[in-house]
């Protein structure tokens, strides 16, 4: 089952991994989240566009 105890072992094991990423990954990160959060948006905007023009 769960156990509380497994569970923070396993958290400061990943805790302990964690590096702070160099500003330029940061920044390419940032940036390729940006474009697809846009595009995902923009097919949004386009699948309303077109159920609204369908719809009377």
């Amino acid at each position: 089952m769960f156990s509380i105890k497994s569970f923070s072992k396993q958290c400061i094991r990943v805790w302990h991994l964690l590096k702070k990423p160099p500003k330029k990954e940061f920044i390419t990160i940032s940036k390729v989240s940006a474009i697809g959060l846009g595009v995902i948006g923009l097919i949004g905007f386009i699948i309303a566009l077109v159920m609204g023009f369908f719809t009377i």
